[in-house]
């Protein structure tokens, strides 16, 4: 499998694996955030990005997605695992994996401090990858969303 940035041209294989994470999550965004989310993906000022795992023949996988930010516990940023979501036909292949290592690697070259993501406590394939690659932090999160 290659692992490589995301460009413009990927978008149209790109936007189904986005569309299958939302459905995984019974999430439903509006156009106008994808089309956003894939913008940020592609500017160089942002500190959004997007991975994909490629087959031989050129064929998306799956996705990861990663963001650093500025942290009060660090000098250099923390690197939050957004988004991964790989197809039906590759789960259980390694594709999360190299995509999890590819975005540890991006890390290391950033300096972050850290990597990090949340799960659903009912996803249990994904945290037995999961558990394998990183360790349980313990905590629990919060949420408000608005009106606040």
């Amino acid at each position: 499998m290659i692992v490589r940035p995301l460009v413009d041209g990927d978008r149209a294989a790109w936007e189904p694996l986005w569309e299958g994470y939302q459905t995984f999550y019974k999430a439903q965004l509006a156009p106008e955030i994808t089309e956003t989310t894939w913008r940020r993906f592609l500017d160089p000022a942002e500190p959004m990005h997007a991975l994909g795992g490629f087959d031989e023949g050129g064929k998306l996988l799956g996705i990861v997605h990663y963001i650093f930010h500025r942290s009060c516990w660090s000098i250099g940023p923390y690197c939050y695992l957004q988004d991964l979501f790989t197809a039906s036909e590759a789960r259980g292949k390694g594709v999360g994996r190299q995509l999890i290592e590819a975005v540890y690697e991006a890390a290391k070259q950033a300096d972050a401090s850290r990597v990090y993501w949340l799960t659903h406590e009912l996803n249990e394939q994904a945290m037995l990858l999961y558990d394998k690659v990183a360790d349980r932090t313990g905590f629990v999160q919060y949420r408000k969303m608005p009106p606040y």
